[in-house]
């Protein structure tokens, strides 16, 4: 079974290497890291400088639990307790700050498409309130000029299902019954489109973080292997002065 990882895996793995002499074996298989990174993380070389975080005073790790690490490299630090996760219950749709932008586009491509849809249902579905809505309806947004509609599925803003619901539920409460059956077949085809886009996004993204890792490590490797250099030739250099001498 996998172990947990810490609340803030960098931030926790930061304070184990100031204030602690653990392997960095072990930070990193307690944090959930890559050796590099912790390695990094005590030469300063890290890309970030992350604020520490006490695994102990967080109920994460005992003294106890660190002072058997530090007796034995090989001991697997335990956790003591796992992270508690914050679930959203209620409030509006969460949208990444990322995002955000893109929900004028959303609302103006719902608007457009499926007018029998109410404000209510469009600021559930989006998390948007009345007032944007109407301002992008009555086109006294002040982005007006640049809002194009655009898919809100598409744009990561809620899922093919839940727009299907919503567009489910408000076509029957209008009685628009057949549009909504014909646009069943569409919206598979549609589903299956955006999954290839979304697993393409996700492998570019995933490429782009193996190249970002691989780049940090070679940067460390260079950086200690010039350090060793600067160390050798600091030792050669008084052997040369006496042979001048002699």
């Amino acid at each position: 079974m996998t172990q947990l990882a810490p609340l803030m895996p960098h931030a926790t793995a930061s304070w184990l290497v100031d204030n602690t002499a653990l392997a960095f074996e072990q930070i990193s298989e307690f944090c959930g890291l890559h050796i590099l990174e912790v390695q990094a993380m005590a030469d300063d070389l890290a890309s970030s400088k992350y604020t520490g975080r006490d695994p102990v005073r967080a109920g994460e790790l005992t003294m106890e639990e660190i002072d058997r690490g530090q007796a034995d490299a090989t001991y697997a630090l335990q956790m003591q307790k796992a992270p508690v996760t914050v679930n959203r219950t209620k409030g509006p749709r969460y949208t990444p700050v990322s995002k955000r932008v893109d929900k004028p586009d959303g609302i103006a491509w719902v608007l457009r498409h499926h007018p029998e849809i109410s404000d209510a249902q469009i600021g559930k579905l989006i998390g948007t309130t009345r007032n944007t809505i109407n301002a992008i309806r009555d086109r006294s947004h002040w982005n007006t000029q640049n809002i194009q509609a655009k898919d809100p599925v598409t744009l990561g803003l809620c899922s093919q299902r839940e727009l299907d619901a919503v567009v489910a539920k408000a076509a029957k409460k209008a009685g628009i019954v057949d549009d909504v059956e014909d646009a069943a077949d569409v919206g598979d085809d549609r589903q299956a489109l955006i999954e290839e886009l979304r697993a393409e996004r996700e492998a570019a993204e995933k490429a782009a973080a193996e190249a970002a890792q691989e780049a940090e490590a070679a940067a460390w490797l260079e950086a200690k292997r010039a350090a060793e250099e600067a160390g050798e030739a600091g030792d050669a250099a008084p052997v040369g002065e006496a042979e001048e001498s002699a």
